[in-house]
């Protein structure tokens, strides 16, 4: 005998049912009213709320009240929210230690977790809230494989410090260790500008990793216009999230879900806007990984005959000159989108968690006439192409990629290895000035097995730009970089040491050239003497074989594909 007392079922209440409908689900109600609901909350559509929030880094830490927020914006459009947790790592904290190693595999925990919950409980909608660097696009991923009717929320971008009257933020403490390793700064300067480079919450204040993934965001279609440049404490961002809660329900009613919005169309807009804004290396990992879990095909070829047709159009750190403050103030990524739009290079017929398509949010966007030096016009782009180019050649069968955004390398440029296993031996390295103009730095056994986990190599690189060696070195690897690395680096080097790859055959004084004409990356070698490199590589053992880390290297595909786990 069904449950003649409560309500009729609301509408996008699609799966959430199977928990509450029929007297064999009444302990299943019994349970949720002992947190609080009535029968109106148990019939209404059921919303998981996933928050990042956490006291592990400023980047997560203002994301338990936007979770609020988005509750209140659940319940305006009667729905039935429900919160519940997942884990972050800090990048910046863990950097250029062994903690690193498990940043990008907290991507693949935060989408196994979010998905988990969501399939487990049979909610009917998701809103996902993150804010440090692997939580955006683990969230994103997420959203791709339950695709349930979903939205993304950024928890927004820190404000920036000053310093001398200078706007400064972390990338500047990064460079600033290195110009005290140089000896052109003392104890006491380092330290009064890591005490005022980061004045509160929120995520690192460039084009870096999370701001460029945010802008995905919004360029895929997944976050509501202008949320991905509100900083995290501007009360614009709670009223954001709010609205997040009011869409999901929209979208639930209309059963608009991710598949109907995250096409390969979409994919490509999404491309497109971060080439245009020199965004980070690492959407080049995230977006195909995103990708692979909505079933949609986007390779590296894809990601640089987009960018060898996009022009930059903003100038923004760390090769530039602002930050996502400075962005937001000018009109955020809706503007950066209007201008490509007005260019015919992206396609404005997607559809969005608004409900309506990208042409129809930017219609009433102002063009911003005014001059400003954020987003340039365009007619007079910063640089023809985009900021990510992707190298083939004999040390890059699967593809590596390099960050021009705000850099003139030249046409080729080329130099004598210096090899190291592993950061830490660069790092040391660098520590005792050994590097020098002129090298071509490789640092290998850093992939996504070998190392694994690809650690960001922020500090290395930061040491490099702090020491003066910036335009005189190159560096490649087979691991990657933070989006506050910027300068000639090559990451992503695939196939990886640790499986073969020819990146393990180098040594020390070998000649190493780029071409950006061919977009090739060789070591210059004959194809014999590759062969027999090859033919006697040793490879190490598994440098995990349990735990986390162990699972991780077992399942873990290779950058060119995302380095997602499947």
């Amino acid at each position: 005998m069904s449950n003649s007392k409560a309500p009729k079922r609301e509408i996008g209440k699609h799966r959430s049912w199977e928990t509450t409908e029929g007297a064999t689900r009444a302990p299943h109600r019994s349970m949720m009213k002992a947190m609080g609901l009535t029968d109106k909350d148990i019939n209404a559509p059921f919303v998981g709320i996933a928050s990042t929030h956490n006291e592990v880094t400023p980047c997560n830490a203002g994301i338990g009240p936007l979770a609020e927020e988005a509750k209140k914006g659940v319940f305006a459009a009667k729905g039935t929210p429900f919160v519940f947790g997942t884990i972050t790592v800090s990048d910046a904290i863990s950097m250029n230690t062994v903690g690193m190693k498990g940043s990008l595999v907290s991507r693949e925990v935060i989408a196994d977790s979010i998905e988990t919950v969501v399939f487990a409980e049979r909610f009917d909608g998701l809103i996902a809230i993150a804010g440090c660097d692997k939580s955006l696009p683990g969230s994103m991923m997420a959203i791709a494989r339950l695709n349930v009717p979903s939205v993304f929320v950024y928890g927004g971008s820190i404000l920036p410090g000053s310093y001398k009257g200078e706007n400064i933020q972390i990338q500047d403490v990064f460079e600033a260790v290195g110009k005290h390793q140089k000896g052109d700064i003392d104890d006491n300067e380092l330290y009064q500008i890591e005490s005022r480079a980061c004045p509160g919450p929120g995520s690192c204040g460039g084009m870096f990793t999370a701001n460029t993934m945010s802008s995905v965001g919004e360029a895929l279609g997944l976050s509501l216009p202008g949320s991905a440049s509100e900083a995290a404490v501007d009360q614009r961002k709670s009223a954001s999230s709010r609205a997040a809660g009011e869409a999901v329900l929209h979208l639930l009613r209309e059963n608009i879900k991710p598949s109907d919005i995250l096409t390969k169309k979409a994919f490509e807009n999404a491309v497109t806007v971060v080439t245009s804004m020199g965004g980070s290396t690492n959407s080049a990992l995230h977006l195909p990984a995103i990708a692979q879990e909505m079933g949609v095909d986007l390779t590296l070829d894809d990601i640089h005959n987009i960018s060898m047709r996009t022009p930059q159009l903003a100038d923004m750190k760390p090769a530039g000159k602002f930050l996502m403050y400075d962005l937001d103030k000018v009109g955020g990524v809706p503007l950066v989108m209007k201008r490509l739009l007005n260019l015919g290079l992206i396609h404005g017929d997607c559809i969005t968690v608004t409900g309506k398509t990208v042409s129809e949010n930017l219609k009433n966007i102002p063009n911003n006439e005014e001059e400003n030096t954020v987003v340039v016009k365009e007619d007079s782009p910063i640089s023809k192409t985009g900021g990510l180019v992707v190298l083939h050649g004999n040390l890059a069968p699967d593809g590596a990629v390099l960050k021009v955004a705000g850099h003139n390398y030249g046409k080729k440029w080329a130099g004598p290895a210096r090899v190291f296993n592993q950061e830490e031996e660069c790092m040391e390295a660098l520590k005792k000035h050994s590097i020098k103009p002129g090298d071509f730095v490789v640092i290998r056994y850093e992939g996504p097995k070998g190392g694994p986990g690809m650690r960001e190599m922020l500090s290395v690189t930061s040491a490099i730009v702090g020491q003066g060696l910036g335009d005189k070195t190159f560096l490649m690897t087979d691991g990657r970089f933070s989006g506050a690395s910027h300068g000639p680096m090559i990451g992503h080097v695939g196939p990886e040491a640790a499986v073969g790859g020819p990146i393990a055959t180098v040594e020390n004084g070998d000649l190493i050239e780029i071409d950006l004409e061919k977009f090739e990356l060789n070591i210059k070698i004959s194809n014999e003497e590759m062969k027999s490199r090859l033919n006697n590589i040793v490879l190490p053992k598994p440098p995990y074989t349990s735990g986390v880390l162990g699972k991780y290297i077992k399942l873990v595909q290779p950058a060119s594909k995302g380095a997602y786990t499947g």
